[in-house]
């Protein structure tokens, strides 16, 4: 009588065969991170274009401002009082400056906040129908393999 030795390859595909993996959860999972990705791309660069805009007009005012100073004056005092109104206007400039980039600020991380509560619900129901999924193919698969 000769011993008849499995083959654990057919075995293994059989078994991996009656626990089919479902994809669609994991593109699910991927499509949501993805979507956020895009979204906080989004915020970003919009935030860096504000940004841009706000240190450009900042650097042109300054510029236009500073024409005033250099210019030649028919009194000493004037180059004093020159001096004065580009640090008062200087000043100015620059907390209206930083108020707007505050703003920004404030924008990105409330908008950043919403995007990753949304995200976090969107992959916890996605978890959630996967786990869902994989248990009743689970189920059905051990059904199949022991009315066999």
């Amino acid at each position: 009588m000769a011993a008849k030795t499995q083959d654990y390859s057919t075995m293994m595909k059989d078994m991996m065969g009656a626990f089919p993996v479902d994809m669609t959860a994991m593109q699910d999972v991927f499509k949501t991170q993805a979507a956020l990705a895009d979204k906080m791309s989004k915020v970003v660069l919009e935030a860096a274009e504000k940004s841009t805009e706000i240190s450009s007009k900042w650097t042109k005012d300054t510029i236009g401002k500073i024409g005033v100073v250099t210019n030649a004056k028919d009194d000493v005092s004037d180059y004093s009082k020159a001096m004065t109104d580009f640090a008062s206007a200087q000043a100015e400039m620059s907390s209206e400056s930083m108020a707007a980039f505050a703003e920004i600020a404030k924008k990105v991380q409330m908008e950043s906040v919403e995007l990753m509560l949304s995200a976090g619900k969107n992959m916890s129901e996605d978890a959630s129908a996967a786990v869902k999924k994989a248990t009743d193919d689970m189920t059905s698969a051990a059904k199949k393999a022991t009315t066999k």
